[in-house]
């Protein structure tokens, strides 16, 4: 058995009204694949919400296209609480949720005359030389469309996207975040490093100021079940070298609250992870232990931190399912660790697709 980080699996994101803010990921990503949808209590995560176990909804949602999916998450038990500051760039945590595309330009357009909130005046080039440009979605979560690589299937969406690739996340020190995103999330590529005022961030709140930005490839394909369908990825890490009064996004609040909550990878070998982890300093401060059942889906999770706190998921996937009506699912407990699931298999999950 070996440690394998198969790719990201989702984009947690907490809000007020999973339907709603569901149909317009459907309508904006083309995430339209229902993976499960569950109501339940959150008893494993107590630690991150208070000392009180929540009650909560939750949709894990994918697009055909490819790229990771979103896990759309909602209390039930308690208000959604936003942030009582505004978020600026270089605060610490998930900041930006990126987004792959098949044409930048074409994807701005779509945007554009379908009435979604655009931070940037055009599609402008990043520090790579690709097109990519931000938005808003209507609870004032970012996105960042990017140059898309490595999709699974055409679905012809007509907004050019796929799910998400990547995400920015603002820390206090790229250096002293490096050996947890490069050395165990398997991150080992740097496509640039580097330290300016950037005219792409310079839509975004504070965002004309001076950063270090560290964009983080993967020069391994990533492998295991699901590996084709999430496919590549990248993180990019970024340090305010101006501001001095940087706060935590989540700071005074639950982990399910509003925003971005989690980075969550789909892994094989948890407990070799968990020993590395361990071993680097970044021990798992969540974990379910054996299989966890998500109603629809199954398997064993846990959670790390990163230096500032910024929560990361790993999910060893269990059960997932195809066709809940005629009790088919896919078990992956005994199948070979790195092993691809064939094309067919992943592409009947598109027979739970949600239409409008």
């Amino acid at each position: 058995m070996e440690k394998i980080i198969c790719g990201i699996q989702q984009m947690g994101i907490g809000v007020p009204n999973v339907q709603e803010s569901w149909k317009w990921y459907r309508k904006f990503f083309g995430v339209n694949v229902r993976v499960f949808e569950e109501a339940a209590e959150a008893p494993l995560m107590t630690r991150y919400t208070g000392g009180v176990v929540h009650s909560r909804t939750a949709t894990l949602a994918l697009s055909m296209e490819g790229g990771g999916g979103f896990e759309i998450w909602q209390f039930t038990s308690r208000p959604t609480e936003k942030a009582t500051f505004d978020i600026q760039a270089g605060d610490f945590g998930l900041y930006v949720c990126k987004i792959k595309s098949r044409d930048v330009a074409a994807s701005y357009h779509y945007f554009k005359s379908n009435g979604a909130e655009l931070l940037s005046s055009q599609p402008i080039k990043a520090p790579n030389g690709k097109l990519t440009f931000f938005a808003k979605d209507p609870n004032g979560n970012l996105f960042q469309v990017v140059d898309g690589r490595g999709y699974f299937s055409n679905t012809g969406h007509s907004s050019r996207c796929g799910g998400p690739s990547g995400t920015i996340i603002g820390v206090s020190d790229i250096d002293n975040a490096l050996p947890l995103y490069r050395d165990i999330l398997g991150y080992d590529k740097i496509e640039y490093d580097v330290s300016d005022a950037f005219e792409d961030l310079s839509a975004l709140p504070s965002g004309n100021g001076r950063f270090r930005r560290v964009l983080l490839t993967h020069s391994a394909e990533r492998k295991g079940p699901f590996a084709r369908l999430l496919g590549p990825t990248e993180i990019e890490l970024i340090q305010s070298l101006d501001r001095t009064d940087c706060r935590k996004i989540f700071e005074n609040r639950f982990w399910g609250d509003w925003g971005f909550i989690h980075l969550c990878f789909d892994i094989q070998g948890m407990e070799l992870l968990k020993a590395e982890c361990d071993a680097k300093g970044f021990s798992f401060t969540v974990d379910s232990g054996d299989t966890f059942d998500m109603g629809e889906a199954g398997g064993r999770f846990s959670y790390i931190e990163d230096p500032d706190g910024t929560w990361i998921e790993f999910v060893e996937t269990h059960k997932v399912p195809i066709m809940k009506k005629l009790g088919w699912y896919i078990n992956l407990k005994n199948r070979k660790p790195g092993k691809y699931l064939p094309n067919w298999m992943l592409k009947t999950m598109g027979l739970n697709k949600v239409k409008d």
